[in-house]
């Protein structure tokens, strides 16, 4: 694909994503607790922003240690928020807003869409949980689902971003499965489609072979499988 912007999957549904202006973007960032993570990814010194779908302990993972240490903003629901504030977080590092939102930063913006699935943060409600539309300028839009399991404005997305790169849950149990998943990519219609949250932990089973399988029946998306810590996007 052609693009400026470099990604790496870190495990689970963590993210590094770096915008052509060399901005260092990290998602969901569990990472010193994810078995998954590489050592040397466990814990960054460089990070510009951290991007949070929902406030589950295996997405906001290190979000507020990181936040200590490199200064960066947060961005994240409006509730999870503030219960990061309350945890820690300084205020001129928050970044808040809520669903069909769309904050801007230096050459991206992250609209906050829906997700179907819950969110807490050590035992409060975080607000709603959601999926994360990233608009690169002048490049590709990436789409981070979030956990979740199909629902209808997939479709609609679809159509209104026209994600080129789509980061997909399809471990079951918790969020969709294989096939479940596999349908999501038909309905978005995306260039790509990397499948997430499996194999961190045994109950999480879906296979992304499987889901591969089923998604070159269901569409034209191809799915890469990057291994965890392996850059799958730019050079």
């Amino acid at each position: 694909m052609d693009t400026k912007i470099k990604a790496w999957w870190l495990g689970h549904s963590a993210f590094r994503l770096e915008s052509p202006s060399g901005k260092v973007i990290y998602v969901d960032p569990f990472l010193s607790q994810n078995p998954k993570t590489p050592d040397d990814q466990k814990n960054p010194d460089d990070i510009d922003y951290i991007l949070l779908t929902h406030g589950h302990e295996d997405h906001v993972g290190d979000t507020l240690d990181l936040a200590e240490k490199t200064g960066c903003k947060v961005v994240a629901q409006v509730e999870l928020s503030h219960l990061l504030k309350k945890h820690g977080l300084k205020e001129d590092q928050r970044v808040e807003f809520n669903k069909g939102g769309t904050v801007h930063f230096d050459d991206f913006s992250v609209t906050l869409v829906n997700a179907n699935h819950s969110s807490s943060f050590q035992g409060d409600y975080a607000g709603e949980a959601g999926g994360l539309v990233i608009s690169f300028e002048d490049d590709i839009c990436f789409y981070h689902l979030g956990d979740t399991n199909i629902f209808g404005d997939l479709e609609l997305y679809g159509e209104m971003y026209q994600p080129h790169v789509i980061a997909v849950p399809m471990g079951d149990y918790y969020t969709m499965g294989p096939q479940e998943a596999a349908i999501c990519c038909d309905m978005l219609n995306a260039k790509v489609a990397v499948p997430i949250h499996y194999g961190t932990f045994p109950v999480l089973t879906g296979d992304p072979e499987d889901f591969k399988e089923f998604t070159q029946e269901y569409c034209d998306t191809k799915v890469e499988i990057p291994k965890p810590g392996e850059q799958f996007l730019g050079n």
